[in-house]
């Protein structure tokens, strides 16, 4: 937030209220989640008709009153209506971290109900745009079987470079990057205790383990990441190319809070 230059009279009268003032920003995948990523990805969960619960763990001693009792852990659990698929909002939870950054939202689906594991899973750290999760989440309702879409890579690539990425010329059927080198979708070895049912995905070695897509946000070079997205190995391409559509699109989102780290590079138009 900017400071004012008397704090006591804001000009703004939304500022006034103890409302900031709204602004199309672009490109999204350097807007972050408004500080609503929790928010945003539960309401549209809500309007899929996916029902929601919170999963308190905590820790109780002998003889200890009631209302003494310790809260450890609580995560609040998305479902879907055929319980193929669910999301978790895990960042109270100890979560661990990826590229830095501590996990919000772990999302995993499975081929049969009676299944106690996933098939996948995908992982989202705070400052991922909200709107992009849910463009990710929207894909994984609305396909029949959430484990299987016959797609290969190419259709991931092919999303991102349609609103104008480009392949990197390196890796290009495996990564594609913005044109400001500030994001990247790769094709690769997957980071630690990223959680798939494919046996692959234990193997350590980049030849024989099984590859997974990854993003990330990189605001300058060598600059603390924004945000990291990870898929597991046996997450669809066709998923993972919804998430690369929606994070690619040149379509303005609505925010209010901007990170630190990017407002510089931000375009900003107000809202009203």
């Amino acid at each position: 937030m900017e400071a004012l230059l008397n704090p006591h009279f804001p000009s703004d009268p939304s500022l006034a209220a103890g409302v900031l003032p709204a602004y199309w920003v672009g490109p999204r995948h350097l807007a972050g989640d408004d500080g609503r990523l929790y928010d945003v990805v539960a309401e549209s969960l809500a309007g899929f008709g996916w029902t929601s619960l919170t999963v308190v763990r905590g820790r109780r001693e002998l003889d200890e009153p009631p209302d003494d009792n310790q809260v450890l852990r609580s995560t609040v659990l998305h479902i879907s209506s055929d319980a193929l698929r669910w999301a978790q909002w895990v960042l109270p939870d100890e979560p661990f971290h990826l590229g830095g950054l501590p996990i919000a939202w772990q999302v995993s689906a499975r081929s049969d109900a009676s299944s106690l594991l996933a098939d996948w899973s995908a992982y989202f750290t705070p400052g991922v745009p909200g709107e992009v999760l849910a463009d990710f989440l929207l894909a994984l309702d609305q396909c029949g079987q959430p484990t299987t879409w016959p797609a290969g890579p190419e259709m991931v690539l092919d999303a991102a470079t349609a609103h104008g990425w480009f392949r990197d010329a390196d890796q290009p059927h495996a990564a594609a990057i913005h044109p400001t080198f500030t994001a990247r979708l790769s094709l690769g070895e997957v980071p630690p205790l990223i959680q798939d049912a494919d046996p692959r995905a234990l193997i350590e070695d980049e030849e024989i383990g099984a590859a997974g897509w990854q993003a990330w946000a990189e605001p300058a070079m060598g600059a603390p990441y924004l945000w990291a997205a990870s898929f597991s190995s046996s997450v669809p391409h066709g998923l993972v190319a919804a998430f690369a559509s929606s994070l690619s699109s040149t379509a303005p989102v609505l925010r209010r809070v901007f990170p630190g780290s990017t407002r510089d590079k931000l375009l900003r138009a107000p809202a009203s």
